[in-house]
């Protein structure tokens, strides 16, 4: 980021007037963004950044003001894209987004990009999936079992990619820290890698990641600046992603949705809000000054 600036929470309020960025870099993405909103992506993570974090992910579901956000956004900007880790109609479904008025501008990339949902179209495409995703989840039941980590854990499968949640273990840190090691194990075997999360260690295809995603999607556009938000390591990729686009001459704004779970990402972001409710604020208070 290049800035000894601290970096600030702006809780979410009534105030119309939009927050300043912690650093420079985050200050000239956020100046150009406003100078041609027509030609600038808005993008963000789903789960604990327009969705709040639940112990069951299927009972995840979008702060239930973001969706007037983003219709109230969209119309301005060249595009919103939705880039996650589920796959791309979970994420339509649990976020409300098919056939809403005014996001006909909207994109849900998912399994990180290698799906994508187009509210243009409802239509979503992608490749076929890698063998070992199906093989590695044929083998994790036993495998948990045998290595004595199967208690208060439980298997999400998502069709291009399978996770193995913690959070409802009696100790979450302890059995992540635990599963890590012999899941990573477990993933090289079948050609697959682990990206770990908020209690939730995922098994995916190499090459799949927020930031490659992002980058060419907004390439692809042809965008004169993007903003991202996010809030857990699998958004990392998409944070580096934005530092190199800057590098490239197109302004980037970094906006994390503050986690006491995870600081890596509040540390390195231009921007700190207080959750989705806050990440609702901010597109809120983006719509209005477009």
């Amino acid at each position: 980021m290049g800035s000894q600036d601290s970096h600030e929470t702006h809780p979410t309020n009534a105030d119309t007037s939009l927050p300043t960025p912690a650093t420079p870099a985050g200050r000239d993405g956020l100046a150009a963004l406003l100078a041609r909103p027509e030609k600038a992506v808005i993008a963000l993570d789903f789960d604990g950044t327009l969705a709040p974090i639940v112990a069951d992910p299927d009972q995840a579901r979008a702060h239930p003001e973001a969706v007037p956000a983003l219709a109230a956004l969209a119309p301005k900007v060249a595009a919103v894209a939705v880039v996650t880790g589920r796959p791309a109609g979970v994420a339509v479904r649990y976020g409300g987004f098919a056939g809403v008025p005014g996001l006909g501008h909207l994109v849900v990339l998912g399994h990180y990009g290698a799906e994508r949902w187009e509210a243009a179209t409802g239509q979503v495409t992608a490749p076929a999936p890698h063998p070992g995703v199906a093989a590695v989840r044929a083998e994790l039941p036993g495998f948990l079992d045998r290595i004595g980590a199967w208690r208060g854990t439980w298997i999400e499968e998502k069709g291009r990619s399978v996770a193995v949640h913690t959070r409802r273990a009696d100790d979450p840190q302890a059995a992540f820290d635990l599963l890590r090691e012999p899941l990573t194990e477990l993933a090289a075997r079948h050609g697959l890698i682990v990206e770990p999360g908020r209690m939730v260690l995922e098994l995916r295809p190499p090459g799949m990641d927020k930031g490659v995603a992002l980058s060419d999607y907004v390439r692809g556009l042809g965008a004169t600046s993007v903003l991202y938000a996010g809030d857990d390591l699998g958004d990392l990729p998409a944070f580096a992603a934005i530092d190199k686009l800057r590098s490239d001459g197109v302004p980037g704004l970094l906006v994390c949705s503050g986690s006491t779970e995870v600081t890596e990402l509040s540390e390195r972001a231009d921007l700190v809000v207080e959750g989705p409710a806050g990440v609702v604020a901010l597109l809120r208070t983006l719509a209005e000054h477009l």
